[in-house]
């Protein structure tokens, strides 16, 4: 729900990779939005708070906002 609501795009969900300088983890996801600023309002969304609760009990992972060019 909150994606939707901020417009997000998923370029990358998964799919072939290779790791040559260490374990980066098994899944890979890009979501990316508008705007930086765009993505830091969805995760602070009370929709995706709510919602991540249930990611992080169910997973482990990093998570990182970066700002493209």
């Amino acid at each position: 729900v909150a994606f939707a609501k901020y417009g997000a795009e998923f370029p990358v969900r998964a799919g072939r990779y290779t790791n040559p300088e260490g374990p980066t983890g098994n899944r890979h996801v890009v979501v990316e939005f508008e705007s930086y600023e765009t993505a830091i309002a969805c995760y602070e969304s009370p929709e995706y708070q709510a919602a991540s609760k249930y990611r992080l009990t169910a997973s482990t992972g990093h998570f990182v906002i970066v700002e493209g060019a």
